[in-house]
């Protein structure tokens, strides 16, 4: 018989509630069988829309939800008890599992018929994605709460996506990337086991709902081969180190988006090729077949994508899926001696790293001691040398890059871009919000939630009795940070320079030239502003500027323009350097400027990377920004080359 085809996606959410609902309708008409939705920045990380934070960052890189009105409105007539709906939410993962459960109550759907994944993975967080807010100890216990929770109350839920696909983003390679997601499931696995909660057949039930978000990347035939390793090792270790006896549980089951680290600004016609391989390496294989895919879209390094561009990435899932022969046969690559011998080879070494992780008191301790950070920085690090000297090849980049005007557009219009007035109209509503609901009800939650906090129990009944009382985002958010903390993970760069790092004498002589020239070895501060967690462009900067001679500041995300502008001026900086992806960096850059100069540092140029449209970069060298990178920028050391020139200039002007 003909296999049932995956569920399948398209990860979407921007500006409103009301916005993205209008979305979710149109793709779902399209024939999309799942919703995949995409948070904001502050909803992610539990700020409200009007925080100092949230500047800037309402509504960009997903839809904001501040409140159970919002959800309401997320999912205004679609049905929940009929829908299976992923939510890529993590530190905050509890309270928006909470609103979706309080809406599904209001539509009168039993919790147990509710189907769908949190992704609530914090420990990939710490490594690559940035959205973390509290320390690995209690975000680990919401993690078991959530677990808990669902397993008892919603049975046909996924509490957790364990997830490799950010890893891969930071630069993991296929080794890491199994024993790295295999150490967070081990974790996880274990905190719950150590309440005594559930034993036997009900640990079984638990194991059986554990996920994965994973990624594939380029290397088609490595791509197989580490799905279908994920799936035995996955099914070694339920068994041996859990006693998972029923095949069913100890499956491993798992959901995709393929590669966006991969895809290009320059030939961007290119990454439809791109992005369909990459799907085949998930598909092909029925012994290691993903559940559910999402796909970019073709010009995602340029922007947010239109929905034609969406319903384009959707389009290639249901031809492959509809109109290919694939799902009508067994495993294709069953008795491939090529296959297993690279399966065998990937399993050998990720038991190897993933026993050097479990030796060092699990993947919790190794993100403390910023040993996992700092093996994925490392990893991108060589990638990039690799694509700079043309080692790896990226057509239309480094090598084949002759090319004919493109028919397909890529300028102005051709993406979406996030009107302003759709942050003040959020916070409008917001305000509202506060002022209408009952506030001796919302205090009285806020208690209860507080006391489950410090009393550890299992947070998600009282989160949902806030979001039936109208309790905002970032309400319950502080609430937790009052017992439990925040945190700031380690960056994963070292100070000391790398002594292989390859071709970069010119550049060195340069950096040595100008801090002669300044009396003084020349400083470098590198920033992330606003909520962007995004951070590996960051570190490869700050490690190839370490690398090429200079001083270099960096301290990981999440500042504020006041943080940046004071850094700049108390370690006397010569260049500040903004990373930003999230769309925020008209705002935020202008916020630098103005604080620049209020700490009476405006004399130090700014330089700007991020997914920055054409036309915004011209009105950012217009406001005054020395230099602007975007992904098509893929030669670093050209960019340091470019800094210390535009350092020398600037004080070469101050001088005269």
């Amino acid at each position: 018989m003909r296999d049932k085809p995956w569920i399948i996606r398209t990860y979407a959410g921007h500006s409103s509630a009301r916005e993205s609902n209008a979305l979710y309708r149109k793709n779902l008409a399209k024939g999309q069988t799942g919703l995949s939705v995409a948070f904001d920045l502050p909803t992610q990380t539990g700020y409200d829309s009007d925080h100092a934070l949230a500047r800037g960052e309402v509504g960009k890189v997903g839809v904001a939800i501040s409140h159970i009105g919002d959800m309401r409105a997320l999912f205004d007539g679609i049905p929940l008890g009929e829908m299976n709906t992923s939510m890529t939410i993590n530190a905050t993962a509890a309270w928006l599992l909470a609103l979706y459960v309080a809406v599904a109550d209001e539509q009168g759907v039993p919790r147990a018929k509710l189907t769908g994944t949190t992704q609530n993975d914090i420990i990939k967080e710490y490594l690559s994605r940035g959205t973390y807010v509290f320390p690995p100890a209690p975000s680990m216990r919401l993690i078991k709460d959530v677990i808990l929770f669902t397993t008892r109350e919603m049975p046909k839920w996924n509490p957790m996506n364990v997830c490799s696909y950010h890893l891969q983003e930071a630069g993991a390679t296929p080794v890491q990337e199994l024993a790295f997601a295999l150490a967070t499931g081990v974790a996880v696995l274990d905190a719950v086991k150590e309440t005594g909660e559930m034993q036997g057949a009900a640990f079984g039930e638990v194991v059986g709902r554990i996920s994965f978000f994973v990624n594939a990347g380029m290397r088609f035939i490595t791509e197989i081969c580490k799905m279908r390793a994920f799936g035995e090792l996955w099914d070694e270790i339920t068994a041996e180190r859990y006693g998972v006896a029923d095949p069913k549980q100890r499956l491993f089951r798992y959901g995709v988006q393929v590669n966006s680290l991969g895809l290009t600004e320059q030939q961007p016609e290119n990454n439809v090729y791109r992005i369909f391989l990459q799907m085949l390496a998930v598909t092909l294989s029925k012994k290691a077949r993903a559940r559910a895919v999402q796909l970019p879209a073709w010009n995602e390094a340029l922007g947010l994508p239109t929905p034609w561009d969406q319903q384009w990435s959707l389009r290639a899932q249901q031809i492959l899926a509809y109109e290919s022969d694939l799902l009508d046969y067994a495993d294709i690559f069953e008795g491939s001696t090529v296959i297993a011998e690279k399966v065998a080879a990937l399993k050998a070494e990720a038991k190897d790293e993933l026993r050097r992780i479990l030796e060092m008191g699990g993947a919790v301790a190794a993100v403390d001691t910023g040993y996992l950070k700092a093996q994925l920085v490392e990893s991108n690090s060589r990638r990039v040398e690799q694509i700079e000297a043309g080692e790896q090849v990226v057509v239309g980049v480094n090598k084949f890059i002759e090319t004919e005007p493109s028919p397909l557009p890529t300028g102005e219009g051709a993406i979406i871009t996030i009107p302003p007035e759709v942050e003040a109209e959020q916070v409008e509503r917001l305000r509202a919000w506060r002022e209408a609901r009952d506030n001796a009800a919302v205090q009285a939650s806020l208690a209860a939630l507080r006391q489950a906090a410090r009393s550890g129990q299992n947070i998600m009944p009282a989160s949902i009795a806030c979001a039936k009382a109208g309790v905002t985002t970032g309400e319950w958010a502080f609430v937790l940070r009052e017992g439990f903390g925040e945190y700031r993970a380690p960056t994963g760069i070292s100070h000391a320079a790398r002594n292989d790092a390859r071709n970069l004498d010119d550049v060195r002589a340069e950096v040595d030239r100008v801090s002669r020239k300044l009396g003084r070895r020349l400083k470098f501060l590198v920033g992330k502003p606003g909520l962007d967690g995004h951070s590996n462009g960051a570190e490869q900067i700050a490690v190839r500027a370490r690398d090429a001679g200079m001083d270099v500041v960096y301290e990981g995300i999440r500042f504020t323009p006041a943080d940046i502008a004071q850094a700049a001026r108390d370690k006397n900086v010569h260049v500040v350097g903004l990373s930003i992806l999230s769309g925020s960096h008209m705002e935020l850059v202008a916020d630098t400027l103005a604080k620049l100069k209020e700490a009476g540092v405006s004399h130090v140029p700014v330089v700007v990377g991020g997914i920055i449209p054409p036309e915004d970069a011209e009105a950012l060298v217009a406001a005054g920004v020395a230099a602007v990178y975007t992904p098509k920028d893929f030669d670093l050391n050209r960019i340091m080359t470019e800094l210390v020139g535009i350092v020398d200039a600037r004080s070469s002007d101050r001088a005269a």
